[in-house]
């Protein structure tokens, strides 16, 4: 009997999202105009404790716009990580604009200790601009992203953000529910501690519209200007008339519909995600082989994804674990190759990159959805379990 296929991370579409789409199909608001969208933009602020949201068609859309309003042109760089999914930094080029890469910490987020050295050793400031000593530009930003709903050192990056005059955009495209529970910023969000937060709806996300995204800031004019780029720049509520470049990067009702009866299930969504990953951490407590890696604990993550760290004993990489896993119809798969290795990127300037290329070799994403039961997270664990039982036999052998 062929056992069943347990996917990586996939929605939980188990509330009223067939009931509020269906009314959103029967009043005919199903394109980027409607009441849900509103809606859903004040639950959202509501929610992360922002002074407004701003919703639109991807997460990589809200960066491009976040690095346009903080005033990010194509004269400029800004500081990336290099350990992250591609869309937290193409939107820099979008803008003409390049990237400086960085490594990240053992939270797989930006290393802001090497960030400092960085500024330090190789940059100038003078007349309230970081000037890159390497090529005369100003560095305008820092885009942080929140790596698998962990956060990044916050204290340390807003420090730096207030001492070099840097705007932060915070990529929260995976962590919207995670949130400080000590330190300087006890009780914010991520995406709502620097100058402009995105969080992505992706179906692979905590929660989902199918595609979308959510912009927020706690500074209204940013907001303000926000929402004019990402709805074409219209200037007039009546006549057409646009007073600059815009775009067309706005949510449909459907999807904020959606998305409005995800919100209501979020906090459960985190409590399943929350029990799965201890369950995986108990049973993985004794091996030798395998673990799973820390959130950090002065944070109430989400839990979106689990990292899964390949001891350099176990006699296994992470391409034989995630062909073994699939052969036993379990869905895993490796993290981000690092961009400043990838080909659009050959040549960008990078610092000092040492962890990231360690734990892309030695991670892997297990399953993790809000749909998981107990019974999957067991055969997840004995697959492990027997990969290491079988590699052993074979070197036995």
């Amino acid at each position: 009997m062929t056992k069943p296929f347990i996917p990586l991370s996939v929605p939980n579409l188990k509330g009223n999202e067939l009931a509020y789409v269906t009314h959103a199909v029967q009043t005919e608001w199903v394109s980027t105009g409607g009441p849900y969208i509103d809606e859903f933009e004040q639950k959202i602020a509501d929610y992360v404790k922002s002074t407004g949201a701003v919703s639109c068609q991807s997460g990589t859309a809200g960066l491009h716009i976040a690095l346009q309003v903080c005033g990010v042109t194509a004269q400029d760089e800004v500081i990336v990580p290099t350990l992250t999914f591609i869309a937290a930094v193409n939107p820099v080029k979008y803008l003409g604009a390049d990237p400086i890469f960085m490594d990240c910490d053992d939270s797989l987020c930006l290393d802001p200790v090497k960030m400092k050295r960085f500024f330090e050793d190789e940059c100038t400031f003078t007349n309230g601009k970081l000037i890159n000593n390497e090529t005369g530009r100003q560095i305008k930003a820092i885009v942080v992203v929140h790596v698998f709903g962990n956060m990044a050192d916050m204290d340390k990056i807003m420090a730096l953000s207030e001492d070099y005059n840097l705007p932060v955009i915070e990529d929260a495209t995976e962590a919207i529910g995670s949130y400080y529970i000590k330190g300087r910023f006890q009780g914010q969000y991520a995406g709502t501690i620097g100058s402009m937060g995105v969080y992505s709806f992706n179906g692979n996300k905590i929660m989902t519209t199918g595609g979308g995204g959510m912009i927020v800031s706690q500074n209204e004019a940013r907001l303000k200007r926000t929402k004019h780029l990402t709805t074409q720049a219209k200037s007039d509520e009546l006549y057409y008339t646009h007073d600059e470049i815009g775009y067309n990067y706005r949510m449909t009702n459907l999807q904020a519909a959606l998305g409005l009866a995800q919100l209501e299930q979020l906090e459960t969504f985190i409590k399943t995600k929350t029990e799965n990953f201890k369950r995986y951490q108990q049973a993985l407590n004794t091996s030798d082989a395998f673990s799973l890696l820390e959130f950090d604990p002065s944070i109430r993550s989400n839990y979106w994804f689990y990292a899964l760290m390949i001891d350099d004993q176990a006699g296994i990489s992470r391409h034989e674990l995630i062909q073994f896993l699939h052969q036993e119809r379990i869905q895993a798969r490796p993290i981000w190759d690092l961009i400043h290795e990838q080909p659009p990127y050959k040549g960008s300037q990078s610092y000092d990159i040492e962890k990231a290329p360690y734990y892309l070799n030695r991670i892997i994403n297990i399953p993790c959805s809000s749909n998981l039961t107990r019974e999957d997270v067991d055969r997840v664990i004995q697959a492990l379990a027997g990969c290491i039982n079988v590699k052993s036999s074979v070197r036995g052998g």
